[in-house]
């Protein structure tokens, strides 16, 4: 039995992200892990010569007032090595047309979105004056959803001026965008958003909320940015894994966590975890919770018994997606040109593909070489509820099909591969532990973004959640804002409330 102050439960981006801040201003944390390794979703792992990250495969927030590099200059660590994407993405629409560099530097986006885009101009500009407003609330800290007093002082505080005429569009899509700026009928540009929201929202430009989706079409280019980590995505766990425990912080490798219960007796919070046939329990007066909230229905139990409200919206959030992720290599010289780390493409028969691609020296392949990581998504239950020679056969088909359409994307010979595997969401289950492989967070339409969304401060005082279920959304400087959030929640619960960055 161990007693600390905050058990996180998780040790992702999120959890490693919330127990490094908490740890460095003074309380002991145990945090729990359920794989081996930290990272969950921006993790990696090796397959002989080679390193692949796992889900994630860019970073945003690490420029200067990014998220990233305030938490970094916060617990005085060196930010992660990276050079920055430009362009960021290469767009392959497959309708004839030119693909569509999405560049890094402002004006040559700009000339970019008036070829590909004629007639966008307004559309363009309302996303940009939306997001503006967005990073100037986001910059001040905010609290959301809001759930008491101190969640409404936080959120007053954050507003600006602007917010407030942005906010008529708190229920609107980035489809109203398109229908108000008349160009509801424009096929490839919608064409172009829903591949790119889809990427960040899990929704298309009709169920993308505005004031989310307008952010995430800006997050490309300067001052922002998107960037390329050296050596491989796990280089941003290890160095809050490494800050967690020069703080005296505690990290567990192994536990899988499976009930979480107040202890009426104890006043304190009972977090139960197994290993290898071996009970593990820790105590503490506040927890975070980092998995997806789904997985509260099995973990929270008995709390949730005893509220039918709290347990009926969990029950009631949609289903997220699930992904099959393709971890190839070949060597450099047998794949045509390419101007970009990341590209994105139709395929007739898979949908969308977005495909990352290693840098000759970045640590992930031997110089001549490049990993190639290709992923789309798909519904878990179509691979949840197959018979295992069924299973393999799909599993195959698709590794094919896969192969096949980047074969022919970026003309390769089919002899040329070094190395191919297929993760499914069974694989993301056993790898992350979230229930049925899901990826990403809740879909951030109107009805769950900002202050509709599911909130980090629970019915249950002590119990709080962190995350990709949690606003803003999902991505590691989604995720790093939300332990940001409940950082300050908890430190206030403890009587500090003037904590920011």
């Amino acid at each position: 039995m161990s007693k600390t102050e905050i058990v996180v439960v998780g040790a992702g981006i999120a959890g490693l992200t919330s127990a490094a801040i908490l740890s460095k201003l003074g309380l002991s944390v145990n945090l729990i892990e359920s794989h081996t390794q930290s990272g969950g979703c921006a993790g990696t792992f090796k397959r002989k010569k080679y390193i692949f990250d796992v889900g994630a495969t860019q970073v945003a927030g690490l420029e200067e007032g990014g998220i990233h590099s305030k938490i970094f200059k916060f617990l005085a660590i060196p930010l992660p090595e990276a050079t920055i994407l430009n362009p960021a993405c290469i767009v392959d629409l497959k309708d004839g047309s030119k693909p569509i560099p999405i560049w890094y530097e402002k004006d040559e986006w700009i000339k970019e979105r008036e070829i590909q885009f004629p007639g966008s101009r307004k559309f363009w500009r309302l996303c940009n004056l939306i997001h503006q407003s967005n990073w100037a609330f986001s910059n001040n800290n905010p609290v959301l959803p809001v759930k008491n007093l101190w969640d409404f002082s936080q959120l007053i505080k954050a507003l600006v001026p602007m917010n407030l005429a942005t906010g008529i569009l708190l229920k609107s899509t980035i489809f109203d965008l398109l229908r108000i700026c008349g160009l509801s009928d424009d096929q490839r540009l919608i064409n172009f958003l829903n591949l790119q929201l889809k990427l960040y929202s899990q929704e298309d430009v009709y169920q993308t909320a505005a004031l989310y989706g307008s952010t995430v079409l800006q997050m490309c280019q300067q001052p922002h940015g998107l960037w390329h980590l050296k050596k491989s995505m796990q280089v941003l766990s290890e160095a809050l894994e490494d800050s967690l425990k020069k703080t005296g912080g505690n990290i567990v490798f192994g536990q899988k966590v499976n009930s979480i219960n107040f202890d009426d007796v104890k006043k304190s919070w009972k977090v139960s975890a197994i290993s290898k046939r071996e009970n593990f329990e820790y105590y503490a007066d506040d927890v975070i919770y980092t998995p997806p909230a789904q997985s509260l229905l099995k973990n929270l139990g008995n709390s949730l018994d005893r509220n039918h409200a709290y347990k009926s919206r969990i029950q009631s959030l949609p289903n997220p997606s699930g992904a099959l992720v393709f971890y190839s290599a070949l060597k450099k010289e047998h794949i045509k040109s390419i101007s970009s780390n990341h590209y994105q493409f139709v395929s007739s028969e898979l949908g969308s593909l977005f495909v990352s691609i290693s840098e000759d020296g970045d640590g992930r392949a031997p110089l001549g070489e490049i990993t190639m990581i290709a992923s789309l998504f798909t519904k878990t239950n179509v691979w949840f509820n197959l018979d295992k020679n069924d299973y393999i056969k799909k599993k195959k088909e698709y590794l094919e099909k896969i192969s096949f359409a980047l074969e022919s994307q970026f003309e390769i010979d089919c002899e040329n591969w070094l190395h191919r595997e297929l993760a499914t969401p069974l694989g993301f289950e056993r790898w992350t532990n979230r229930p049925n492989g899901i990826v990403g967070g809740l879909g951030q339409n109107p009805d769950i973004f900002g202050l509709f969304g599911l909130p980090s401060r629970t019915p249950f005082k002590g119990f709080w959640l962190c995350g990709d279920s949690i606003y803003p959304g999902e991505g590691t400087a989604g995720v790093s804002q939300s332990a940001l959030m409940v950082s300050k929640q908890i430190l206030a619960s403890k009587g500090i409330s003037d904590f920011n960055l």
